[in-house]
């Protein structure tokens, strides 16, 4: 067969910074700037609205303030809000390995006291001279540290959301990241710990003095004492199986108690809740379990209500006049500065590359929810005034807001481009390894997506295919998503993990028990990424593994009346771009429970497949794929190929290709089907038909005569003016013919696999109907 494969790699145009605006006809979402501005973190988007719905904007309006959040339901609602910040700085600890700050250098080490450093001594001094403008009649020495804290620390989980948003968790600069913010967020612990306790209402310095000494008695008691329970429960909780309930209640128990022990001494509640999740192991199913019982909980009902504490207690309207506006602009500034180049300045003295230094500093300029917790607790110890509060939270905002922006921005990826041969399964070789990138939803995607793979192994070969079979999993900002992420990437992308996590522990069992059945090289990855760039993660890992072909779920799956339905239309657009950016071959699968609902063991498989054959690239690569599976002794192949009557040419549609192109095209066919015959000559399963039809009607009707398939192999751009007069597919993606196949109207239980072969010589042009759809 004569294979139009290319090793030139094609990649998609560099985006464009800005656009021309709407009324030009350009889409915002497709410009660079409008993205990082919209990709924030979601504390970014929750403090705003705890702003929105203070005095600040609907609080203005008494009658409101008074309806919604009466003066009596105030410590009701402050005490849920600190309630989820206990449970969140547990879940916060869970996230920060201890092991990880043993493992830090020096370099590490000086990286992140360099973020703390500059800007503490910075914002004291600055804070020492305007203390008697913004914080008359106030324990001096609480001021100081509380607003060197403000400024000197960092949101670790903030950070490691934003890291994990843009595919930098597991990168070099990411780890640096990461470790640097775990030492600065220990230390700014232990900072806010002694601000706590200077802030006391006792004017004896001995009192703080036995508070801090008090919290150090109870971090040492808790390692001594808590740790080893800790580590034997995680020793009774196996991968696979459910954690005992009474482990959990137990340990959430164990949450309160010691937030209750801290709150006794004088510290704050939170802490001890933090130093608990830090002593969770979290090796094993038990941090897991920990995190997927509370999470939703905390993250969706308890801890909204603390950003609206805090927006209720935050008045812009304090900040009146040019004195205090320009306070704003010179503590942003100071914070800023302070981290930024410290940061910087460190790392290159540290031999770190200047790029990666720039997007350190910036990295660790992020504030977030933990500067808003201990602007809360100076607050509430009246450390920090109305004015003083509002300002740094607004500092707080602004910092946060511009991380991302300003990564991206700085952050050049190392575009890492393979130049292998075999990018389609149409290949002159044909023997050779096949190598396919099959995607998948979830579970129950898994029977019909193995059941494909043994058809598809052949038999001549031992290593005649290897299959990586990718979980596409959604990000999204939860603890359990963070924990995934940093096991299950590696330098930024999807890789072989051969542990197992979670909910994707009989994934992996699933795929090993067929490797050992079938002798089929399968290797289970897991992609987690947001669905606006989740595409990124496929086509870079199919050229990573060299694929030929990479195998895309449909978004829509079979209900049980057997019609297919909508999953999510996220999918779709994932779909979509993957056909754009690929450098292989891709399939989309319309699964109608290929096999069953269970694995077909190799004696076991009796299937027939129909590849319809209209011409084009697209089909040649449907019957390439078609030609492999009929080397499977289970396998019936029947191929159609649709001919239009000679004197009706051309009059069945208005779809000018060309005399020239239409003619190649045959030929190219007719070379490509003689091959093919030759090929399949010996083969008893092979059965090759010519349908004569005369218009669009009559070769729909010939479709539907096709009884007992099991799966139907077709091009998504056929060249034939047959095809091209078929009913127009609500789903572009799929072709004229997959659309068809694929429609509602189209009663069938067979699956269908929609084929585009690389490279695109026919350009994809399916957006506008995509948008009417």
């Amino acid at each position: 067969m004569t294979s139009n494969t290319t090793s030139k790699n094609v990649f998609p145009p560099p985006m464009q910074p800005a656009s021309n605006g709407v009324f030009q006809g350009d889409d915002p979402l497709d410009y660079a700037l409008t993205l990082a501005i919209l990709r924030q973190p979601r504390v970014v988007a929750e403090i705003v609205g705890g702003i929105i719905l203070g005095p600040s904007a609907l609080g203005r309006n008494k009658s409101y303030l008074r309806a919604v959040f009466p003066s009596k339901s105030l410590p009701v609602l402050d005490s849920l809000a600190n309630l989820g910040l206990i449970f969140f700085l547990f879940l916060a600890g869970i996230e920060l390995d201890p092991k990880s700050l043993g493992k830090t250098g020096g370099r590490v080490f000086a990286i992140a006291m360099a973020g703390i450093s500059l800007p503490f001594a910075l914002r004291i001094g600055s804070s020492f001279v305007r203390q008697g403008t913004i914080a008359k009649g106030v324990n001096t020495s609480a001021f100081l540290v509380y607003m060197g804290v403000a400024l000197s620390i960092n949101a670790f989980p903030v950070l490691a959301r934003i890291l994990a948003e843009l595919k930098l968790l597991t990168t070099s600069v990411g780890r640096m990241a990461m470790s640097a913010a775990a030492v600065n967020d220990v230390a700014s612990w232990i900072l806010l710990a002694l601000a706590v306790a200077l802030s006391g209402s006792s004017q004896s310095p001995f009192v703080s003095l036995w508070v801090f000494l008090s919290g150090c008695g109870f971090v040492v008691c808790s390692i001594l004492i808590v740790l080893p329970i800790f580590k034997w429960m995680a020793q009774q909780c196996h991968e696979g199986e459910p954690v005992d309930e009474l482990y959990i209640c137990a340990t959430l128990a164990a949450v309160l108690a010691a937030g209750f022990v801290t709150d006794a001494i004088g510290i704050h509640a939170m802490f001890g809740a933090f130093v608990f999740g830090i002593l969770v192991p979290k090796d094993g199913a038990f941090a897991g379990a920990l995190v997927e019982k509370i999470e939703d909980l905390v993250s969706g009902l308890l801890l909204p209500l603390y950003f609206v504490s805090s927006g209720l207690k935050t008045d812009i309207a304090t900040i009146q006049g040019l004195q205090s506006w320009g306070l704003l602009v010179f503590v942003t500034f100071t914070a800023c500065f302070g981290k930024i180049v410290g940061t910087i300045v460190v790392s290159l003295l540290c031999k770190v590359p200047f790029n990666e230094s720039l997007v350190l500093g910036f990295l660790m300029n992020s504030k977030g929810l933990v500067e808003l917790i201990v602007l809360n607790i100076g607050k509430d110890r009246k450390v920090l005034n109305d004015q003083t509060f509002a300002i740094m939270v607004l500092m707080a905002l602004i910092t946060t807001f511009m991380t991302t922006p300003l990564v991206l921005a700085a952050y050049k990826r190392k575009e890492r481009k393979s130049n292998y041969k075999y990018r389609t399964i149409e290949r002159k070789n044909a023997d050779g390894q096949l190598r396919i990138l099959a995607c998948f939803h979830g579970s129950r995607n898994i029977p019909s997506v193995i059941n494909l793979i043994e058809a598809s192994r052949g038999i001549k070969k031992h290593d005649a295919l290897c299959v990586y079979a990718m979980h596409l999993k959604e990000f999204c900002e939860r603890s359990s998503s963070i924990l995934m992420a940093q096991k299950v990437r590696q330098n930024g992308l999807p890789f072989w993990d051969k542990g197992r996590h979670g909910d994707s522990v009989h994934v992996i069992v699933a795929f090993e028990a067929y490797q050992k059945l079938s002798q089929v090289c399968v290797r289970p990855m897991i992609a987690i990424s947001s669905m606006a760039n989740i595409h990124e993660d496929i086509c870079a890992t199919a050229d990573r593994k060299r694929a030929a072909v990479i195998i895309l779920p449909f978004h829509k799956q079979q209900r049980l009346d057997g019609s297919l339905g909508i999953i999510r239309n996220d999918f779709r657009l994932v779909n979509k771009r993957v056909l754009e950016h690929a450098s292989c071959s891709v399939g989309i699968f319309v699964d109608r429970g290929l096999g069953g609902s269970c694995h077909v063991s190799a004696s076991n498989v009796s299937y027939c497949i129909a590849v319809l054959f209209f011409g084009g690239g697209d089909d040649h690569e449907a019957l390439a794929y078609g030609a492999r599976m009929a080397e499977h002794p289970g396998i019936r192949l029947v191929v159609i190929r649709f001919l239009v009557e000679p004197n009706i040419v051309g009059q069945i549609t208005k779809f000018d290709v060309g005399d020239s192109s239409r003619s190649n095209s045959i030929s190219e066919d007719d070379e490509f089907l003689a091959e093919f015959k030759l090929k399949t000559a010996s083969y008893d399963s092979v059965i090759y038909e010519e349908e004569i039809v005369k218009d669009a009607a009559e070769t729909v009707a010939t479709i539907r005569g096709i009884n007992c398939c099991n799966l139907f192999l077709v091009g998504r751009r056929p060249t034939s003016e047959l095809a091209f007069a078929l009913k127009r597919s609500e789903c572009p993606e799929l072709g004229p013919v997959g659309g068809l196949l694929a429609s509602q109207d189209f009663r069938t239980t067979a699956s269908v696999l929609v084929m585009q072969q690389y490279p695109n010589g026919v350009p994809i042009n399916f957006v506008p109907e995509m948008e009417e759809h």
